[in-house]
């Protein structure tokens, strides 16, 4: 998405949905340093400070988020999904959706070589966003309205993550009681090259499941969701 140069402040707060008492600190939010190198200005300060704080804004957000969603995770399991949200390359796609490229002030050099576009310069930007955010605000401001820019990615993530744990709790359920590892086997498939589906056939102890999915993961997870159910309901393992 190219930044839209005809933006402004006043767009950028609209899909936010929050309008700044300090204007100062959003223009600070969206002050690059080669911007700053290049002003004769000794007190201009650039956004790294607020990059520095908003950092730490973002990812209590989203741990809190997480905690939220997902109750029975463990510490490394929701480590690894805000990993996958709060980097670079997402923060910078976020970014894009505000347009903030159109409206963060950057110095001559960095601007002619499309700094504008670049994922470092639009996720610290973001960063710093959330500080004055947070800062302008208060915590619960700042916390609806990143909350409203991760809720999508934050569905995706759910609803992969909530297939993948089937088959790690079917795995830690058998293994810790007896030792077994269940076994995956593929069945088949049917359809079209471009879009498959995939059958899988799960045996551990004396249950045998049949999965079926759009890839071989999604598969061999139905078949330890169904494997799961099969123990619970016995009332074993």
């Amino acid at each position: 998405m190219k930044p839209d140069r005809g933006i402004s402040l006043e767009a950028l707060e609209k899909r936010l949905g929050y309008r700044f008492s300090d204007r100062q600190l959003l223009h600070e939010a969206l002050r690059h340093r080669s911007y700053v190198n290049e002003q004769n200005t000794p007190r201009l300060r650039d956004n790294e400070r607020l990059e520095f704080l908003g950092d730490a804004v973002v990812n209590l957000v989203v741990g809190h988020l997480l905690m939220r969603r997902k109750s029975n995770l463990k510490e490394g399991d929701l480590s690894r999904m805000r990993a996958s949200l709060v980097n670079e390359s997402h923060l910078a796609s976020v970014a894009r959706r505000l347009h903030i490229g159109a409206v963060i002030q950057l110095g001559r050099g960095e601007s002619q070589t499309g700094g504008q576009e670049k994922n470092s310069i639009l996720a610290d930007a973001f960063e710093a966003l959330a500080a004055a955010l947070y800062l302008d605000g208060g915590f619960d401001n700042a916390f609806a309205i990143l909350e409203a820019h991760f809720k999508n990615a934050l569905g995706k993530l759910e609803a992969s993550c909530i297939s993948d744990d089937f088959k790690s709790q079917l795995q830690e359920l058998v293994q810790r009681k007896h030792g077994d590892i269940p076994k995956y086997s593929i069945t088949g498939h049917s359809g079209p090259d471009h879009d498959k589906t995939f059958m899988v056939r799960l045996s551990v102890r004396a249950i045998t499941t049949e999965g079926c999915g759009k890839s071989k993961k999604q598969a061999e997870q139905d078949a330890a969701r169904k494997a799961i159910l099969l123990l619970e309901k016995s009332g074993a393992p």
